[in-house]
């Protein structure tokens, strides 16, 4: 026998009697309850919990445990995943000429801080085939110059095969910077995360940190969001602050950018590896 830890994440209409029912079931399976969160949003009336807990198992696999708690999970309306706490997500990075968050991904899953198994890189460039050598993953050169271009059916189609070949679980946009088609972003939603260069939804488009320039700004921000058909307008999981003042200039406003842009992202990525976040309509409710 041994002991092997899971993670619950509930999401459902709020009444009476849920945390009491989802306490009953792990007793009644002899699971210890290694920590608990639980939010319940007064506006939108939906409730919301994840639970980390282990058991002993006996000849135990995780589909009979999740067939098990199918009667609570009906009873509650509730939407809700079950988890095998020790397994690592796959990863795919896309990226496009800026490196900073590949590179900063690459070394805290090399380091061991980031949950993740970093499965394959794609990118519309070859500038960073010689870095993914260096980590031994696997690099996919899939060309495209513009949302335009008249590849981008078929890029997009090897892009899908990739990621159901090699049982994606998660696909990070690490400054990559085409536009997913829509139907790409229907067939990944809740599955990729982006990283914007700037709070939502200022300083679009090209050149931020120029526009931040000419705006004074006093403050260089990052957002990292879940993809949605809606351009950079996704459930936001995480932010990213510095101050800077007047005296810096479009170049070193950047510099500061990218460093906010890897944190908020590793963080980002962390936190859904971990199974911290739960959807709530266009926001998000994030355990930490």
């Amino acid at each position: 026998m041994s002991t092997q830890g899971f993670i619950l994440k509930i999401a459902c209409p709020d009444r009476p009697g849920i945390v009491h029912a989802v306490s009953h079931f792990l007793f009644g399976e002899t699971a210890n309850i290694l920590d608990s969160a639980q939010f319940s949003d007064t506006f939108t009336g939906r409730f919301f919990m994840r639970i980390h807990f282990d058991k002993t198992i006996k000849n135990l696999d995780l589909l009979e445990l999740k067939k098990r708690f199918l009667d609570i999970g009906q009873k509650f309306d509730m939407e809700w995943e079950l988890f095998d706490a020790s397994s690592k997500p796959k990863v795919l990075i896309m990226v496009s000429k800026l490196g900073h968050c590949l590179n900063d991904l690459l070394f805290r899953t090399h380091s061991g801080y980031l949950p993740i198994e970093i499965a394959a890189i794609v990118s519309n460039h070859k500038d960073f085939e010689g870095l993914a050598k260096t980590y031994g993953i696997a690099f996919h050169h899939l060309p495209l110059s513009s949302a335009t271009d008249a590849r981008k059916d078929e890029q997009e189609q090897q892009l899908l095969d990739l990621i159901d070949q090699e049982k994606i679980d998660l696909v990070v946009l690490a400054r990559y910077m085409q536009i997913l088609s829509p139907a790409v972003c229907e067939k990944l939603a809740g599955k990729a995360i982006n990283i914007h260069h700037s709070f939502l939804p200022s300083f679009k488009g090209a050149k931020p940190y120029w526009q931040a320039h000419q705006r004074g700004v006093k403050l260089i921000g990052a957002t990292a969001h879940y993809v949605t058909t809606d351009l950079d307008e996704g459930p936001i999981i995480e932010q990213g602050v510095e101050r800077v003042d007047h005296a810096m200039n479009p170049d070193q406003l950047a510099a500061v950018g990218r460093d906010v842009e890897c944190m908020a992202l590793s963080r980002a990525v962390r936190w859904h590896a971990e199974h911290r976040i739960l959807l709530n309509g266009k926001s998000t409710v994030v355990f930490q």
